[in-house]
């Protein structure tokens, strides 16, 4: 199985950005869990992060034929791009969205998805691990 994980805007920055919502993890500690959970579980993961609409929405369209699942944490752009909802949605592949903070306890414009109307399933609120149980999701179900 190939998984695709795209992660939007500013999560480069994990461990210096807003720590008391994000946690202390960096994004190196999330490429060591995703590299680390490819191995556990067999799969293959390419990982993708921009801070760049198009990018994203050109990686998912790029995705077409070559992935059987996405991880897609689309980050500020989950309550904004319409887009990113379209090209989840022209390429029909089981994607799940996933949210480091429980965006339900946060700001109302958080609470929005376009994202995740074109996902089969959401996770907020794990921090890093709710990349682990994404990819384990995809794996069982699909």
């Amino acid at each position: 199985m190939k998984i695709l994980v795209l992660n939007g805007p500013n999560l480069n920055m994990l461990g210096i950005r807003e720590p008391g919502i994000y946690g202390k993890s960096t994004f190196s500690d999330l490429l060591n869990l995703l590299a680390d959970t490819a191995r556990e579980e067999g799969v293959e993961i390419e990982q993708f992060q921009s801070n760049h609409e198009g990018a994203l929405v050109d990686k998912i369209q790029e995705a077409y034929g070559k992935f059987d699942g996405i991880v897609i944490n689309p980050a500020a752009y989950t309550h904004t791009s319409v887009a990113i909802l379209d090209a989840l949605k022209a390429v029909s592949i089981p994607a799940v969205e996933v949210h480091i903070s429980n965006v339900d306890a946060r700001e109302p414009f958080r609470q929005v998805s376009y994202a995740g109307l074109a996902c089969v399933k959401t996770i907020k609120g794990h921090g890093l691990e709710g990349y682990r149980e994404a990819i384990v999701y995809l794996k069982e179900h699909f």
